[in-house]
């Protein structure tokens, strides 16, 4: 299969978070996943776009954007945004942890996401905003 690009930028509702798991979902499908690799991929993409949308903006309705590279067997894909960013990544991605206990968060996102996807990295800059560039080899099924 040869290379193919998408980029979607959306405002940062909630509504939105379906709207971007199933635009991957679609964009995925050329690569005739397994249900599972496709709703691990969902799964992951939900939590990045949530994360995007609470600890990254807050109340404030600003754009999230999802970047997706399709090349071979490999589905590598960015969410990003331009909001609070993260002061220290190690310590966000700790499991149980969560910058927003009053709104009784589980601390969850970043772990679900290195469950589901094969590689899982964050990039944020306090006050610039955070990406999590997320792969995963698609077709190896029961490998």
């Amino acid at each position: 299969m040869k290379k193919n690009e998408m980029k979607i930028e959306f405002d940062s509702i909630s509504a939105n978070e379906a709207f971007a798991r199933v635009t991957v979902a679609a964009f995925m499908a050329q690569m005739n996943p397994s249900m599972e690799e496709v709703a691990d991929v969902k799964t992951a993409v939900s939590e990045a776009v949530t994360n995007a949308i609470i600890h990254g903006y807050g109340s404030e309705v600003h754009k999230i954007t999802i970047s997706g590279v399709i090349e071979e067997e490999l589905l590598l894909l960015e969410v990003s945004d331009q909001g609070i960013g993260i002061q220290d990544v190690k310590k966000a991605m700790e499991p149980l942890y969560t910058s927003c206990p009053e709104q009784e968060r589980s601390g969850m996102g970043f772990l679900f996401m290195e469950a589901f996807m094969d590689e899982i990295q964050v990039i944020s800059k306090p006050g610039e905003g955070t990406t999590v560039i997320m792969k995963k080899i698609i077709g190896h099924h029961g490998a």
